[in-house]
């Protein structure tokens, strides 16, 4: 099994004629997801790396049925792109654009959230991969392997770091989620954690959180009354100093409970096996589970 993205994922992208669009579009398609084709205003009814070209997603829906769609749309037009999505019937929109305005994306949190049915990933995501299944999404392919181990994390580049170091450890992933770092995500930990719970082939979790915010937190107390599985967990940003933005928008300590070390220490009082070092995570993975 895999959650959000799998083998039944049919694919749209929009902006896909774009140089960002195009390039990661390849990547995909050489990786088997099945892109069914994609948006581009205006020159719909052309063709773009063998697959068809509409200029609304309601247009695409109606021929070619997809229920997923990965969005390259520049951040000015990001926000009414994913409303687009949802209002066209797709019920997984993964949103790679960085630099969407928070008040654009509080609008359209709480414009996704009245739909119940539709999960939102990203944005600034690096978005979802389930190994030898489907990636919609920028990582790197080469690094994953089909598994049990579920990872979601708001950094892009600590998600390969992970996943490369439970690959070289002989273990593989399930579904990898890239959640994003800005401030108002579609998903949050808790909601994947939820997922993967439910996933009969995850046999572990692990998550990267950052300073900032109480996502980490809202996971863990969750996870200590509903989760059975191991979770392994590191939190980015052990040195950041207060008021300072770390990289992600999100990323910054607003309260004592927002920094590292506090997250740290509640995610342990909750059962959470944490790690203080990014390079412990595949060896710490491959000790818990075998």
């Amino acid at each position: 099994m895999s959650v959000i993205v799998g083998k039944d994922s049919r694919v749209i992208v929009q902006g896909f004629t774009g140089k960002e669009g195009t390039f990661h579009s390849e990547q995909m398609l050489e990786y088997g997801t099945n892109i069914v084709g994609g948006i581009t205003p205006k020159k719909g009814g052309t063709n773009h790396l063998g697959k068809p070209v509409f200029n609304t997603v309601c247009q695409a829906v109606s021929q070619e049925q997809p229920n997923v769609s990965i969005i390259f749309v520049p951040a000015p037009f990001a926000s009414d792109s994913i409303i687009e999505a949802a209002d066209a019937g797709i019920e997984t929109i993964v949103c790679i654009t960085e630099g969407i305005p928070v008040a654009d994306m509080l609008k359209v949190k709480n414009y996704i959230d009245s739909f119940k049915s539709i999960t939102l990933v990203g944005p600034n995501c690096p978005g979802v991969i389930s190994p030898g299944q489907c990636k919609v999404g920028i990582m790197p392919a080469n690094i994953h392997k089909e598994g049990s181990i579920g990872i979601v994390s708001r950094s892009g580049t600590l998600t390969y770091e992970a996943v490369d170091q439970i690959t070289k450890q002989g273990l593989g992933q399930s579904t990898c989620i890239g959640i994003g770092g800005d401030p108002v995500p579609g998903t949050s930990i808790k909601d994947a954690v939820k997922l993967f719970i439910e996933d009969h082939q995850t046999e572990a979790i692990v998550i990267i959180g950052e300073i900032g915010g109480q996502m980490e937190i809202n996971a863990a107390k969750y996870i200590k009354d509903n989760c059975s599985k191991p979770v392994i967990s590191f939190i980015a940003g052990q040195t950041a100093p207060k008021g300072r933005t770390m990289g992600h928008a999100g990323a910054i300590i607003g309260g004592e409970e927002d920094t590292a070390n506090a997250k740290n220490k509640i995610m342990q009082e909750c059962g959470i096996n944490v790690v203080k070092s990014p390079s412990k995570i595949g060896e710490t993975v491959k000790k818990i589970i075998r």
